[in-house]
């Protein structure tokens, strides 16, 4: 017997938890499985395309709750690498302006730690989906407009430093909504004085839930695929 909720329960309303892959967009992600279910959905919390792990999707009734799901912490992990910086904040854009790193200890990345934990002021990203005078950030920016956007507070409750292996930074963070990581790794490698932008990231958990209990929209596919009759996946919304 299977434990996941049948495509026709979950028209009515549950959740769906989603591994997003990498270079796929999260509406990629939660337009596949909308087309498998054929059901109302939406998602909580938008990962960039070269990031990859946990998306919470709320189907039916249970949309009603996105908002609530939106307000949980996040945890992260990923690598920052050090010497170079990027327009994106992130490898969607060229590494730039390569600077030595061989001045960074350990040391110094663990005290640098604690100037980015805790209730913070942080700057998004121009490439981000933020509005600035009615229109996307990133829509400007890649324009070759110049865009400033304001600094807003955000929590990083846990930044925990997994490995270094420089120019690599290895790392956990757990923060507050509305938090990015890129800025996060751009700010970091900028504190110490020799650039840096994020090269891996993967969201490991939203509040109680994990990226462990998820599968890729092809999984889901496969799941129902197997698990159910044809004929309730082909029933119409």
């Amino acid at each position: 017997m299977s434990n996941y909720a049948t495509p026709a329960e979950l028209k009515k309303g549950g959740v769906i938890l989603v591994d997003k892959p990498a270079k796929w967009t999260s509406f990629d992600a939660v337009n596949q499985i909308k087309i498998n279910l054929r059901a109302k959905i939406g998602h909580c919390g938008t990962l960039d395309p070269l990031a990859t792990g946990l998306l919470i999707c709320c189907t039916g009734d249970m949309t009603k709750s996105i908002s609530d799901y939106q307000k949980l912490p996040k945890e992260y992990t990923g690598i920052i690498r050090l010497g170079a910086v990027t327009e994106t904040y992130d490898l969607e854009s060229e590494p730039k302006e390569f600077k030595p790193y061989d001045h960074v200890t350990e040391e110094m990345i663990y005290e640098i730690v604690k100037q980015f934990t805790g209730d913070i002021m942080q700057t998004p990203p121009a490439h981000s989906a933020i509005k600035k005078e009615g229109k996307r950030s990133y829509d400007l920016a890649r324009a070759g407009e110049k865009v400033v956007l304001d600094a807003r507070p955000v929590t990083i409750g846990e930044f925990e430093i997994t490995k270094i292996d420089l120019p690599e930074v290895h790392f956990r963070v757990m923060c507050s909504t509305g938090t990015y990581i890129r800025s996060l790794a751009n700010d970091f490698g900028a504190a110490l004085g020799c650039g840096g932008y994020l090269q891996l990231l993967r969201r490991t958990k939203i509040g109680n839930f994990k990226v462990e209990d998820a599968h890729t929209p092809l999984e889901w596919k496969d799941i129902w695929k197997i698990t159910f009759p044809p004929r309730e996946r082909k029933t119409d919304a």
